[in-house]
């Protein structure tokens, strides 16, 4: 499995599922693309679509999960949380395979 959601960060999703009113089947799709300051960029969003020969699925705490292979070599081992606090809010990418990231968070260096 190459990202791992924690509790915290699952209930947010399905509590953004719930807001938006978001169709059952909706997956939370994990991804990278290149751009960003350091060189990649995170991509986080919802989808309906799954397709098992480019993607890989996971369900974690009642969300399902879902990573492009390309995505994944990037992504393998990395941990989705959510942080809530006075300075910020929001997810956060804790990617073991990063070798340099950005001051924002959402770039990075493979």
């Amino acid at each position: 499995m190459s990202v791992t959601l924690t509790e915290k960060a699952a209930s947010e999703v399905k509590k953004i599922i719930a807001d938006q009113k978001l169709e059952d089947g909706t997956v939370l799709r994990v991804g990278v693309a290149g751009g960003g300051c350091s060189g990649f960029q995170y991509s986080l969003g919802f989808d309906t679509q799954y397709d098992p020969q480019a993607d890989t699925k996971s369900e974690q705490h009642g969300v399902a999960v879902v990573v492009d292979k390309k995505s994944d070599l990037f992504l393998d081992g990395t941990t989705l949380d959510f942080h809530e606090g006075i300075d910020k809010r929001g997810f956060t990418f804790n990617n073991p395979n990063a070798t340099k990231s950005c001051g924002c968070g959402s770039s990075f260096q493979a």
